[in-house]
């Protein structure tokens, strides 16, 4: 059966199965340059649940560093904020997306959708010559 990934692959634990089924990675090059795959994607996701860069680069295993790069990446390819931040201090700081940065996940969810009914056939098609 074919699926959508919708966070990057974790390593599992000892009781899942290593078997798991097909799957597309769908990265976006926008004629502006800017890719938006599923790294960027995540880092948007995360910072919403968790209301937090340094969270979401801690739950995704990479550095404050480098996960705000994909959020300065994407703010700056799309010429508008993809989140806003509060600083920290005695109430503490918080990051929430913005318009855009919902719009960027809504989006991005759509065309991997979209993408994987259309795929599925040849997915299946491929598969048959492992049944074999």
């Amino acid at each position: 059966m074919f699926g959508c990934r919708t966070m990057p692959k974790r390593k599992q634990n000892s009781g899942e199965s290593g078997k798991s089924g097909d799957r597309l990675n769908i990265r976006i090059d926008l004629a502006s340059g800017l890719r938006i795959g599923p790294g960027k994607v995540a880092v948007l996701e995360e910072i919403a649940r968790s209301g937090s860069i340094s969270a979401a680069g801690r739950a995704l295993r990479m550095s404050y560093r480098r996960t705000w790069e994909l959020v300065e990446d994407l703010n700056t390819g799309l010429g508008t904020p993809v989140v806003e931040t509060a600083a920290g201090g005695s109430g503490g700081g918080g990051t929430v997306l913005t318009a855009a940065g919902k719009a960027v996940i809504e989006r991005y969810r759509a065309i991997e959708m979209d993408t994987a009914v259309a795929a599925r056939k040849h997915l299946l098609a491929l598969n048959r010559f492992r049944a074999r």
